[in-house]
């Protein structure tokens, strides 16, 4: 079964039951390394559809068992590294700084889209909040039985409205910045130069398939939740606050699940030209047995987001308080409505300094947590090696 049409296309991986689809090696330019170790029942390496910009190849380092590099003594194996990353298994820290690496080495493509996209966004978010969306009900602190549930009711009502909008733009501007940043990680894995224009060439024919994909899985996530509130708000009484509250947590639990399940499907999609559901399944197949640690990365990547917010955000919105002179008083007893433009501007500054810098660092763990997987499963970095040009790789089964 050959079900990764597209950027590298393996046959049917490991996960499917087979040791199928792992390409073995060229002999060695210098006739040293038994390539013949390779088990002669692999089938030949699938299609690889390299990015269209050339650029110079990095030799490996010397060959060594089964072709693949090998380095002295007996510890992890030095591999062949034309990008940002080495053509091996990656660890945490490679992968986390793979995509510090993507940021450095295509600073002006990856700064021209984080800052053009989050200086759009935060704008159209700011105009939003100011012009079109109402002002929050009051709530009367003292109130009780039905009154208090009705207020409550309404409360919610209108913060889901009013965080809609932002969130719908936030949600567009992320698949249109991971769009992009996919295209210039595959760039940077075989160490080639990209150029803004290029990279959006390559990802603008994805982005329907990429914003359908996002609103499919933000309906699951939708239902998932209504599934587990619905029964506790329809009880309405005091046992219905406490299925209310178990049923989010057994929701929260299984939208875990799924969203790292597929959190591999806009990578497939992006470069196995894959449709929304077979890049679905795609992820499914290159995370099962690795869910838990798909997971801890995933978690990590956002703590590091978390903190990187909270370090810019916080002086930002210090000085915002400050800087319109409703202090923290009025922050504090009337909520952000109560701020003007000063407010609304430099916090909208503080958010394009974040989004600038973590929206680059989400898609490149992204991607290049898809890499390792196929690394891992189905021996993508000698196919990656083979487009890069390096020596002692060829074509040949």
């Amino acid at each position: 079964m050959n079900d990764t049409p597209g950027w590298a296309s393996p046959g049917s991986a490991p996960s499917d039951g087979q040791e199928a689809g792992i390409p073995r090696p060229s002999e060695p330019v210098d006739g040293s390394g038994p390539a013949g170790n390779w088990s002669p029942t692999q089938p030949p390496a699938g299609q690889w559809s390299p990015p269209s910009s050339s650029g110079p190849g990095v030799p490996p380092p010397a060959p060594g068992w089964g072709g693949r590099p090998q380095g002295p003594g007996w510890g992890r194996p030095d591999a062949a590294r034309p990008g940002v990353i080495p053509l091996r298994p990656l660890g945490v820290g490679e992968i986390l700084d793979g995509s510090v690496s993507t940021m450095r080495a295509h600073w002006r493509t990856v700064l021209g889209i984080t800052l053009t996209v989050s200086v759009i966004v935060q704008t159209a978010i700011i105009l939003v909040d100011r012009y079109l969306l109402p002002d929050p009900p009051s709530v009367d602190a003292n109130a009780t039985g039905s009154e208090a549930l009705r207020q409550a009711a309404d409360s919610l009502q209108s913060s889901l409205l009013n965080n809609a909008p932002p969130l719908l733009i936030a949600m567009l501007a992320t698949i249109f910045t991971t769009a992009v940043l996919t295209v210039v990680i595959s760039r940077s894995v075989l160490g080639r130069p990209v150029t803004l224009s290029d990279a959006w060439a390559e990802a603008r024919p994805r982005l329907l398939p990429l914003l359908g994909l996002t609103l499919l899985l933000a309906v699951m996530a939708v239902g998932i939740m209504t599934v587990g509130l619905l029964p506790g708000f329809l009880l309405g009484d005091t046992a219905g606050v406490g299925l209310a509250f178990l049923g989010l947590l057994a929701a929260c639990v299984v939208l875990v699940w799924l969203m790292v399940r597929f959190c591999l499907a806009s990578p497939a999609l992006m470069l196995e030209r894959q449709s929304i559901t077979a890049s679905m399944r795609r992820s499914a197949k290159l995370i099962r047995g690795a869910w838990w640690r798909t997971f801890g990365i995933l978690a990590l990547t956002w703590l590091l987001t978390l903190i990187v917010t909270l370090v810019i955000g916080i002086p930002f919105g210090i000085v915002a308080v400050i800087a319109d002179g409703g202090g923290l008083d009025a922050f504090l007893t009337e909520g952000a409505n109560s701020f003007g433009w000063s407010f609304l501007i430099i916090s909208g500054i503080g958010d394009v300094v974040i989004a600038t810098i973590t929206y680059p660092l989400s898609a490149g763990v992204m991607a290049l947590l898809y890499v390792d997987q196929r690394i891992r499963r189905e021996a993508l970095d000698l196919e990656l090696a083979r487009a890069a040009g390096l020596p002692g790789y060829d074509n040949r089964s």
